[in-house]
């Protein structure tokens, strides 16, 4: 099933234009839409999750039309928030069971068998008995990727779900992730460029409300080749230096000096060197287009 975006917009009472004409189309799959803080993302999460109206604009998924139906797209959805609650001191096990039975399983061997089921997905079937409460920042993530399966929705978005994670807890996550994508429409909201890399073949990269980019990792890292070059430099100069030229991106050497990535049609001069461009190129081109400094 496809969601179309068309066309969506959504000013807040402060006079923020949060969404900006935005047009997507997203196939089965796991789609990345990455952007920085405040670009867009959530306010266009909460919408297609049916948690806000836009202004204007149409969204459909598949034959549900979702902005006039909005209770037919919840019966096929799963989100998962930035932030989700505070769990009572419940067993994972107990809290996935009472959640089931508030999505409508009254069957009890049923329940067991897709709490069962959803546990092994989510790799908790070892704490299954641990309060939830108790769980570490990964753990609650991928409890909340347990309890929106329960109903085997057929889009699943997840807003930020890596933030505040650390590394071992991350990659457990985005392994769960990436299980779930193969049967499921994902979209992956998040700021994170390398978790971007790792899942998702297709995105759209925004800021501003607007789409900047859309398409796959290779597409755009492929448009700039020969147009991104790196060199080394001594800390002290970055200011001038980044003045000077279009700086993408920096990174500390041991030897404390700066190797910068920068953005140049054409050599920008002998002590460059041409280097491959990376997803993280494409992204930060897009911004600075956008800003009108490339």
């Amino acid at each position: 099933m496809e969601l179309r975006i068309n066309s969506l917009t959504k000013t807040y009472d402060n006079g923020v234009k949060a969404l900006d004409g935005i047009d997507l189309a997203i196939q089965p799959g796991m789609f990345g839409l990455l952007g920085p803080n405040g670009a867009g993302k959530s306010t266009l999460m909460r919408t297609i999750a049916t948690l806000q109206r836009p202004d204007e604009g149409t969204i459909t998924f598949g034959d549900i039309d979702v902005l006039k139906n909005p209770m037919q797209l919840r019966q096929v959805l799963g989100y998962l928030p930035q932030e989700f609650g505070v769990y009572p001191n419940m067993s994972a096990e107990d809290l996935l069971n009472y959640f089931a039975h508030l999505k409508g399983i009254y069957s009890r061997a049923d329940r067991k068998k897709i709490v069962h089921e959803v546990l092994e997905i989510t790799n908790l079937s070892q704490v299954k008995s641990k309060s939830v409460s108790g769980y570490s920042g990964g753990m609650k993530q991928r409890f909340g990727i347990a309890q929106l399966l329960l109903n085997n929705p057929k889009l699943i978005i997840v807003d930020e779900p890596t933030a505040g994670l650390d590394p071992a807890e991350r990659q457990r996550f985005l392994n769960v992730l990436r299980e779930i994508s193969t049967n499921h429409t994902v979209i992956f909201s998040t700021h994170i460029v390398d978790d971007v890399r790792e899942l998702c073949h297709e995105l759209a990269i925004v800021n501003g409300g607007k789409v900047l980019y859309r398409g796959s990792s290779q597409a755009g890292e492929d448009a700039l080749q020969g147009k991104v070059w790196t060199t080394n430099i001594a800390r002290e100069t970055f200011e001038t230096i980044n003045n000077q030229y279009h700086v993408l991106s920096s990174s500390y050497n041991r030897d404390n000096s700066l190797n910068i990535r920068v953005f140049a049609e054409q050599s920008p001069g002998e002590q460059f060197v041409a280097t491959p461009p990376i997803l993280e190129d494409v992204y930060f081109v897009s911004l600075k287009r956008d800003s009108a400094h490339v």
